[in-house]
């Protein structure tokens, strides 16, 4: 089919991952550079108040899908890990009496059978890419091709090409993952090519190709995201800039940014040279709040990038010292949490002609928005086969009127929250409510117009508000179906009967080679003596082989780990048996491994990853996999 002229406009969506609200010139940074950003703000509708899932995989389904993660069930980043079995249930029927809540598990994977906003717009005549990140599927049949993309460039599993951020990437092109090498369709360019200019070239390159006909593309970036490598010439020249509001001053980030500016303003600059500028809608996005919490990592990723650059990577290190990638104030906390820091996020639309240039919004809109909205721009129908959660801000994006929204929610049922798991928000008006699961279930209130930090909680003064909102919270779980912490039916509290001995905070694991503490619900391991793994050591008791350890864990080296097992719980390395698994670099992950073992696994000692910084593991669980195996699972707690 030849096109003499598109017949509707194109259409780009360039997301940016781990960019924080105010990680740009034109939301308030005095810091970072982002002259790209902040002309396409010239052109285009800028939102204030666009939200974001806390993580970036449940953003990623919401946006394609339309639905909210309670419903698709993605929950957490944990697209990398093979995808469960047909019929696995992803809400545990018992847990073990110490533990109180029954917690969901995360959907590995985005469901083929969802319509997606690619499919959507294929199939009215567009030409789609994805190029990028994908993190919602690691086998084939979870890939962008199996999705409604007809060109995607793209590895698993994510965040990034194994060999870092610059070329050679070390990606297989064929076979299922496995093994030291990504697979996908990502191929080498030059040495020491930067994979955010390579996205640059691809985008380039298909716009190019497309440009008589109507096309989608997805770029998505892997910048701003760990390992956070990063073109030194770039970070030389912040590093003796100063922020004069005090809040951000991580050089390796605007280092980062600068690229995806450059990447972004390359774009731009390909849609002006071919005169498409016109007929195309550009819509600028984050993927969830600036990362506050993770360090510069000393990796072996970074550290090719390092060389790559003719640093090396003890001079690599100095330019962030400890300092976390960004600071969102006056947001409160950042990536991984439920605060505005974690989920408010920078949106831009552009549409020459039909979205006036340089304006601003307050509505209350998100990622479930995206998928009905363009539709309605174009003019597509609401698809009949997919459920879409979101509504449409067209009127808000033409100026023909307000958004009609009585709430909008998130919902993250994992992290640090009271009862630690996670929990739900409705925003309605100026009004936040969180919904923290536990038992009992606690609450959060907050004015936003007032009080945009979320400083001053307000819900004991208004208990009224309080049940308003949670009976929409009723609602939104219900319709969802989804699948929240429950209260653990076969949880026993301990009888006080007499002066408890005091709390074991490590929960009876042994730490080696490092010094544990637990605070805040977290263990953190710092290596002692030089610089490797850490290991801890438990007696498994009931727990049968073969069978299963699943533990969430933050390394910032990241690296090879080991599993190890004594039966019978007697006897050295002689009679033990291990498997050896991969902890990724960077944030939180859930991980899981199979224990080939057969009979009582006895002695357990697991060995990871931490170079010369502090591990951390939220949790840990042993479970056996034959037919009614009670799990055992740690959940460190310091009280």
């Amino acid at each position: 089919m030849s096109f003499s002229a598109p017949s509707r406009p194109n259409v780009i969506v360039f997301l940016v991952d781990d960019m924080g609200w105010m990680d740009c010139g034109v939301y308030g940074s005095k810091y970072y550079e982002t002259p790209n950003m902040d002309r396409f703000a010239t052109r285009a509708m800028r939102f204030t108040e666009a939200y974001a899932q806390p993580l970036c995989s449940p953003t990623r389904a919401s946006l394609l899908t339309g639905k909210y993660s309670a419903r698709h069930g993605i929950t957490t980043p944990s697209g990398h890990l093979p995808p469960q079995p047909p019929g696995h249930r992803f809400l545990p029927d018992t847990a073990p009496p110490n533990q109180q809540m029954l917690v969901p598990q995360s959907k590995n994977y985005m469901e083929p059978s969802e319509y997606t906003l690619a499919e959507a717009l294929r199939d009215a005549g567009y030409r789609t890419a994805h190029i990028g990140k994908w993190h919602l599927g690691i086998t084939r049949p979870h890939w962008p091709e199996q999705q409604g993309f007809d060109v995607a460039f793209h590895c698993h599993p994510d965040p990034g090409p194994p060999g870092g951020y610059f070329s050679p990437y070390d990606v297989k092109p064929d076979g299922e993952p496995g093994g030291k090498n990504k697979v996908g369709t990502i191929t080498d360019g030059p040495a020491g090519e930067y994979i955010v200019d390579r996205l640059a070239d691809e985008a380039v390159k298909f716009i190019t190709a497309n440009k008589d006909r109507p096309f989608f593309l997805n770029l998505w970036n892997y910048g701003v995201h760990g390992p956070w490598g990063h073109k030194v010439e770039y970070t030389k020249l912040f590093a003796p800039k100063k922020d004069p509001r005090g809040a951000q001053g991580n050089p390796i980030m605007a280092s980062m940014l600068r690229s995806v500016d450059e990447c972004f303003g390359r774009v731009l600059d390909t849609l002006d040279r071919l005169g498409l500028a016109e007929n195309t809608i550009i819509v600028f996005n984050s993927d969830n709040g600036g990362n506050t919490h993770s360090n510069v990592p000393d990796t072996a990723k970074t550290a090719k990038a390092a060389k790559n650059k003719s640093e090396s990577l003890a001079d690599w290190r100095k330019w962030a010292g400890n300092q976390p990638p960004t600071n969102n104030a006056p947001l409160r906390d950042g990536k991984g949490t439920l605060y505005e820091g974690g989920t408010r996020v920078p949106l831009m639309w552009s549409w020459p002609g039909r979205i006036k240039p340089g304006t601003t919004s307050d509505a209350v809109v998100g990622h479930v928005d995206l998928y009905p909205t363009l539709l309605d721009l174009i003019g597509l129908p609401r698809p009949a086969q997919q459920k879409l959660d979101g509504v449409s801000y067209a009127c808000v994006l033409k100026q023909t009127g307000p958004l009609e929204r009585k709430a909008f929610f998130n919902y993250f049922p994992h992290g640090r929250s009271v009862g630690r798991c996670g929990g739900v928000w409705v925003r309605s008006g100026d009004w936040k409510l969180f919904r923290w699961f536990g038992v009992p279930a606690t609450h959060e209130l907050y004015n936003l117009r007032d009080d945009i930090g979320e400083t001053k909680d307000l819900a004991a003064a208004q208990p009224a508000r309080v049940k308003e909102l949670d009976t929409l919270i009723d609602a939104f779980l219900a319709d969802t179906g989804a699948t929240y912490p429950r209260p653990n039916p076969a949880y026993k509290p301990a009888a006080a009967k007499a002066p408890a001995k005091p709390a074991d905070p490590l929960e009876a694991w042994k730490a080696r080679q490092c010094e544990a503490v637990v605070k805040d619900g977290v263990l953190t391991a710092t290596p002692k003596g030089k610089p490797g793994a850490v290991f801890l050591g438990h007696g498994a008791g009931s727990v049968t082989g073969p069978a299963v350890l699943k533990l969430r864990v933050r390394s910032s080296a990241g690296g090879g780990a080991k599993l190890e097992w004594v039966p019978g719980g007697a006897g050295e390395p002689s009679g033990a048996k291990s498997v050896a698994f991969d902890v990724p670099a960077g944030d939180w992950r859930e991980l899981s491994v199979d224990i080939p073992a057969t009979g009582p696994l006895g002695i357990v000692r697991i060995y990871l990853p931490a170079g010369d910084k502090p591990l951390e593991l939220d949790w840990i669980e042993l479970r056996g996999k034959a037919a009614g195996a009670k799990p055992q699972r740690w959940e460190f707690n310091s009280k």
